[in-house]
């Protein structure tokens, strides 16, 4: 869950940015049905068998627009939940639950689809001693989601953002010149704490990052053949992340291979929603 700082100056923003976007004056179709406040409740109901995320999210969009709506939940954020499953029943003004019905489904159907998502690739990992990564390939100002829904299933998050670490990808070595170029500037640059990321694409760049003392060797798009190799000839002087088109469907190639972890951006740009929905609306 997030906590009470970070939901008011990271996560409230954005929700009421969202919010902003689907009413830019007044909901016109609920004020047309409902001019004056009405108490009622309404049931959020699972469609699909998945794992639950954006709980906390959910309700938070309706006490934005009104802080007296009440909830009675019945499943949290990672539990696994099934077809036809009430999840919540949220109660308050009508007018409230329909202005904010899709906003709150929005962001809990994409969370709790990453969620159920990474908890799939998650599972075929167990056993080895490699955690799985998520990358900054996520949807625009849904970052902290996204990132949260990851760790909710299974995952680890990779840095959040790029002043949160230093990755040096294949254009960085190109501006810079060469790999060994390219870390000898970053360890002038970033502070000592920082651990200094490389990604290459060959055996003869491992070879340049080691000897030139980088921390972490990302080993992106090789043939297995080539990571084995190369696993072998850093022999501990560095972590070891493998990516590159990193799917539910491949990562099993890559298990064999002992790395200490495996990124893939599919967590985050590629997870189907899972179906919720808010149904029985009703006056009470």
């Amino acid at each position: 869950m997030f906590d009470e700082v970070t939901l008011r100056l990271q996560v409230d923003p954005l929700i009421l940015s969202a919010l902003r976007e689907d009413i830019t004056s007044d909901d016109v179709s609920t004020n047309s049905v409902m001019p004056v406040a009405t108490r009622g409740e309404v049931d959020l109901i699972c469609k699909e068998d998945g794992i639950l995320c954006g709980m906390q999210i959910f309700m938070r969009v309706f006490t934005l627009l009104d802080e007296k709506t009440e909830f009675e939940v019945f499943a949290n954020d990672g539990d696994k939940i099934t077809k036809g499953q009430l999840l919540a029943r949220v109660r308050g003004d009508i007018r409230v639950l329909l202005s904010g019905e899709r906003t709150a489904l929005n962001y809990m159907q994409r969370m709790s689809g990453i969620a159920t998502y990474t908890r799939s690739v998650a599972d075929l990992l167990v056993g080895t001693k490699t955690k799985l990564l998520d990358t900054r390939k996520t949807s625009p100002n849904n970052r902290i989601f996204e990132k949260y829904s990851v760790r909710v299933g299974g995952g680890t998050n990779h840095r959040y953002n790029l002043s949160d670490g230093v990755l040096l990808k294949d254009n960085h070595i190109g501006a810079a010149g060469s790999v060994a170029k390219a870390i000898l500037m970053a360890k002038e640059y970033a502070p000592f704490v920082r651990k200094i990321e490389v990604e290459v694409e060959s055996y003869e760049m491992v070879v340049e990052a080691i000897e030139a003392g980088a921390d972490i060797i990302m080993l992106d798009n090789m043939s297995h053949e080539e990571m084995k190799r190369s696993i072998e000839f850093i022999n501990g002087r560095a972590e070891i992340e493998v990516s590159g088109n990193v799917t539910r469907e491949n990562i099993a190639r890559l298990c064999d291979l002992g790395v200490d972890f495996i990124s893939s951006g599919a967590l985050t740009h590629s997870a189907p929603i899972l179906d919720l929905s808010l149904k029985n609306l009703h006056a009470i």
